[in-house]
C-alpha cells in the first residue's frame, strides 16, 4: 500500500518540505536519524519533536539531504531551528528581489545579504546559499555562536568564500560597526528575540512542549533549544525591530531591502508607524506560515521606485 502524502500548501510553492519527510532517504544520509523515527498513533512514521536530540537529528539529516551540508552540529542548549519555515523566509526573500530584476530570481555570490543573530546554527546562510548562491555576512552578539557557525562553514570548504561572519560588540547596537559606506547589501534577514525576559521565554517554551507531548510538564524543555540572546532581549520582539528601524533609516543607500520576521501579529501597528517616521520609501508585509502559526516578513526600502530599478545584482566588472 502505498504510503498517503499530504502537502503542507501552506508551505512556499518551491519549499522542498511540503510532502511528509521520506525517513527512508534521510536515514540513509544521516543513519543516526533511524533510533529517533518511530510510528505515531496515525500509523505515520515520524518523530518526538519534544526531544531536542532527536530535532536535533532531523535537521542533520534534512541538512545533509536537500542542501548538501555535512557535519552540521549545534552546541548544546542553542537554538535549533525547524527547517522548513527558516527556507521559506529565503523563498521569500527571493520572490522580493525577483521584482526588481524583471521577475527574475537574481542568484549568485554578488547577491549578498545580512544575517542579523546569525545564532549558532548559520542556517539562513547555509540555506541561502544552497538554494540560490547568494553570500552573506552574519552577525551576533555571541562569540561562542560565531565559533559554532565557523566550524559549519570549515566542513563545508564551499562555503568558505560565501559566508563571513562579524561579531556585533555592542548590544545597544544592529547595524553599528556592522555596515560600512561601501556595502551594498541585496536584503537583510532576522528572527528577532521573541521575548522580553528569560521567565517570558521559558514560559514560552513549557506552552510548547506541553502541546507537543499532551501532558502537563513544569520543567522547561527547549525542544528546538535557545539561548538567552536568541530568545529574548530588553523591550522583547516589538523593541528589538522598533531599534533596527531607527538604525537601518542611517544606511539607507547601503541596502535594497531591510527585512525581518514579526512573529506578534499585535506588534504590526507600532511597527509601521515607526517606519513611517524614518519616511520608508515602500513598505511590504509577507504573510507565511511558520510551523503550526502564522507569521509575517516586514520588509522596508529607502530608496525609490526608480533606485529600485537600478539596483543591479550583478557584479560590475572593472
Amino acid at each position: 500500500m502505498s504510503k498517503q502524502i499530504t502537502e503542507k500548501t501552506n508551505l512556499h510553492a518551491r519549499n522542498l518540505h511540503r510532502s511528509r519527510y521520506d525517513f527512508n532517504i534521510l536515514i540513509k544520509n544521516c543513519p543516526k536519524l533511524k533510533t529517533f523515527v518511530a510510528i505515531n498513533e496515525h500509523n505515520i512514521e515520524t518523530i518526538d519533536f519534544s526531544n531536542p536530540d532527536a530535532v536535533k537529528t532531523l535537521n542533520k539529516a534534512l541538512l545533509a539531504t536537500y542542501y548538501d551540508i555535512k557535519n552540521w552540529d549545534i552546541p548544546k542548549d542553542y537554538l535549533c531551528p525547524p527547517i522548513p519555515g527558516r527556507v521559506d523566509y529565503i523563498h521569500y526573500i527571493a520572490d522580493l528581489l525577483a521584482e526588481n530584476n524583471n521577475g527574475i530570481i537574481p542568484r549568485g555570490l554578488a547577491v549578498e545579504g545580512l544575517d542579523i543573530g546569525l545564532g549558532a546554527n548559520c542556517i539562513y546562510p547555509l540555506l541561502g546559499n544552497a538554494t540560490y548562491g547568494w553570500s552573506f555576512v552574519g552577525t551576533d552578539i555571541d562569540e561562542k555562536a560565531l565559533e559554532s557557525c565557523s566550524a559549519i562553514i570549515e566542513n563545508n570548504p564551499k562555503l568558505i568564500d560565501a559566508i563571513s561572519l562579524q561579531q556585533q560588540v555592542s548590544s545597544r547596537f544592529i547595524f553599528k560597526d556592522i555596515i560600512t559606506p561601501e556595502d551594498r547589501f541585496a536584503f537583510t534577514i532576522c528572527n528577532p528575540p521573541f521575548h522580553s525576559s528569560q521567565m517570558e521565554a521559558e514560559k514560552g517554551s513549557l506552552r510548547k512542549v506541553n502541546n507537543l507531548q499532551d501532558k502537563k510538564t513544569t520543567k522547561p524543555i527547549l525542544n528546538f533549544g535557545g539561548h538567552n540572546a536568541e530568545l529574548w532581549c530588553e523591550g522583547g520582539e516589538l523593541g528589538f525591530i522598533t531599534q533596527m528601524i531607527y538604525e537601518s533609516a542611517k544606511y539607507p543607500m547601503q541596502c535594497l531591502w531591510f527585512t525581518t520576521l514579526v512573529a506578534k501579529q499585535s506588534h504590526l501597528s507600532s511597527i509601521y508607524k515607526t517606519l513611517n517616521k524614518v519616511n520608508a520609501a515602500t513598505i511590504k508585509t509577507i504573510d507565511m506560515a511558520q510551523g503550526q502559526k502564522t507569521s509575517r516578513i516586514i520588509a522596508w526600502t529607502f530608496l525609490s521606485e526608480a533606485q529600485q530599478k537600478e539596483w543591479k545584482f550583478e557584479e560590475e566588472v572593472h
